[in-house]
């Protein structure tokens, strides 16, 4: 029987209709590394026949995650998905609003125009003394505007999708104690950049603090980020920490499509997750592989 899958993480482009800037400049590294390879469109189709190449598994839905906080109108990118929904691909939108602007509300409101949006996503990575793996130039959770707009999300029942790195943990688990109402998704697996002892020590306490804040989830994804040469077993030292600190009911997976596809195919990253799920209780299964995801983005009201 296969297994359904919903993918809480990937995203579509199209460099001739949207305004994108890091696609655009082609070979400059990313905190990921050289993106050469997918600085080319990538469409439903792309995304589908990557898809396909995973075996027992049937895909149910997906979550488009926003690609590019430096569009210079980042709504044009919900409007360009929207059309695309239809198709069932994707299911709910993530897009970007900058809470650091005056205008944020406003943006906020064109986005809700189109339905599918659901949430936002503005990467707070960002560490000092690591400028190569840093997604931004300042330290966001610090800006007062930025604190103060983050209500909005509360105020307009969206939720956050929060992409950082584990020196940041124990501060946004601090600020974000005060917004029990706002739904909150850790991408990537909270970033775990240097898995030395070390390294993974400050992760898991990071996540440690966040995890005690119930409205808080986890994504497993983008494990090729800081692993090119991952596998559920180099990695599964962090799933297991993952599993225990928040439980089924709030993990759940994203192959972060297409960045990853730098690193290994589609099918893999499917692979990695069911050897990993395959000796739980059936039910855990479920919600790791499609019914947390539902839950969080609200799309199981609407698949």
């Amino acid at each position: 029987m296969s297994t359904k899958l919903l993918d809480a993480h990937h995203h579509l482009w199209d460099l001739q209709a949207l305004d994108y800037v890091w696609l655009k400049q082609l070979g400059v590294p990313k905190p990921f590394g050289d993106p050469t390879p997918i600085q080319r469109d990538y469409l439903t189709q792309h995304f589908q026949n990557d898809v396909s190449e995973a075996v027992d598994v049937e895909l149910v839905g997906s979550v488009h995650i926003q690609v590019d906080g430096a569009l210079p109108d980042p709504v044009s990118e919900t409007s360009w998905l929207s059309k695309l929904s239809p198709s069932g691909i994707p299911s709910a939108i993530i897009g970007f609003v900058d809470l650091t602007r005056e205008d944020a509300e406003a943006v906020l409101n064109n986005h809700l125009s189109f339905p599918e949006f659901l949430g936002v996503r503005q990467i707070i990575g960002m560490l000092e003394q690591r400028p190569d793996i840093s997604f931004t130039k300042e330290h966001l959770l610090r800006n007062p505007r930025w604190q103060e707009n983050f209500a909005l999300l509360e105020k307009h029942q969206l939720s956050f999708d929060l992409q950082l790195y584990p020196e940041q943990m124990k501060e946004s688990a601090e600020f974000l104690g005060g917004f029990p109402e706002v739904p909150v998704v850790i991408d990537h697996a909270g970033s775990p950049y240097e898995q030395t002892d070390s390294g993974l020590k400050l992760w898991r306490e990071g996540l440690s603090s966040l995890a005690k804040l119930p409205n808080i989830c986890i994504k497993l994804s983008g494990f090729g980020m800081y692993d090119r040469n991952w596998s559920s077993k180099s990695s599964l030292v962090l799933f297991e920490t993952i599993l225990e600190l928040f439980g089924p009911k709030r993990i759940m997976w994203g192959s972060n499509f297409p960045v990853d596809r730098l690193m290994k195919p589609y099918n893999f990253c499917v692979e990695q997750l069911l050897q990993w799920i395959s000796p739980l209780p059936l039910e855990d299964q479920r919600l790791i592989a499609s019914e947390t995801a539902k839950k969080f983005y609200r799309i199981g009201e609407r698949l």
